[in-house]
């Protein structure tokens, strides 16, 4: 499945989507609604567990935007272009398997923010990221004000985008905008890695526990717990919670459907 600027691959329970629009895997209207339709797919995808994002470009993993969209200051484009990328980076979050960011190259503003709406981040060594909106007059507009803010707290989420403070990978781990720093090279093959890991997992526990994690966001603790136990209940109407339960007490595999 490919058009000019995505391509999936699908490799056993994993979803590959490579970013493909050289030179710097800027995002458009159409590649990003691509994305939205990518994402719909694959959830519907019953063998589909965990997506990992990457780039076909080594020096880049993705620059955001193409400030050329914005040079007339037309407030219909700004639009067009704000609801585009909410919309596809939120259906990203949204997902219902795990989503890990194979970061190679460079990210920056809306570079970054895909990355910020998967669920993983994995950086290779040299890699720099920022959110450098406010240098040329516009702000973070696909979830980066929140998402950054929500990982890393509000201290460097004001260095990062009100002082467009661009960090190192050693830093990002530091601060826990990455989950991971590897050689450089090796981010797809750990991402890949980390997505077997989720294999492991019943891929409808994994998106129970997704929901309850990122329900946390908008509810309180007491709503959460609540709706912590009405999952776990839940699970006992799906395939995948009896397989687990007696594969593990016979001490075998488990094979999930995914039902």
């Amino acid at each position: 499945m490919m058009n000019d600027t995505l391509i999936v691959d699908k490799k056993g329970h994993i979803a590959v989507i490579t970013m493909n629009n050289p030179p710097a895997n800027t995002w458009t209207v159409s590649s990003l609604n691509q994305l939205v339709s990518m994402i719909e797919a694959l959830n519907q995808d019953e063998q589909i567990y965990s997506l990992v994002l990457k780039s076909s470009n080594e020096k880049f993993f993705c620059a955001g935007a193409d400030l050329n969209l914005f040079a007339d200051s037309d407030p219909t484009i700004a639009r067009d272009m704000a609801r585009s990328f909410g919309e596809a980076f939120e259906a990203l979050s949204q997902f219902r398997g795990v989503s890990i960011a194979a970061i190679n190259g460079w990210a920056m503003g809306g570079g970054l923010e895909v990355a910020l709406a998967c669920d993983l981040r994995v950086a290779e060594e040299h890699v720099q990221m920022a959110l450098p909106e406010a240098k040329v007059g516009l702000l973070p507009c696909a979830g980066g004000t929140q998402n950054l803010t929500m990982l890393v707290g509000e201290g460097w989420a004001k260095r990062m985008i009100l002082c467009g403070e661009r960090v190192t990978a050693p830093k990002a781990l530091d601060i826990g905008l990455i989950e991971e720093m590897v050689p450089t090279g090796k981010s797809l093959e750990r991402a890949m890695e980390m997505a077997e890991q989720v294999g492991e997992q019943s891929p409808k526990a994994v998106a129970a526990c997704k929901q309850l994690i990122q329900s946390n966001r908008t509810r309180h603790w007491n709503q959460g717990y609540m709706l912590e136990r009405e999952l776990f209940v839940d699970l006992f109407h799906t395939q995948d919670q009896k397989e687990g339960v007696n594969a593990f007490l016979s001490k075998r595999k488990a094979e999930w459907k995914n039902r």
